[in-house]
């Protein structure tokens, strides 16, 4: 699973395909809610606010 910024999704998208084999699902933050989840401050690849979740 990856939280990331519009710059950065191409990258999670490949190494989720990469360690999975398998082609994510990808959320928009904004638009999701988790009751027992909080999102990250920060994309996991610099320090730009997450918009997206790959799972």
């Amino acid at each position: 699973m990856f939280v990331c910024c519009r710059e950065h999704i191409e990258i999670a998208i490949d190494e989720f395909v990469d360690e999975y084999e398998d082609a994510p699902d990808l959320y928009k933050l904004a638009e999701t809610s988790f009751t027992a989840w909080t999102v990250p401050a920060r994309c996991d690849f610099c320090e730009e606010e997450p918009i997206f979740l790959v799972v």
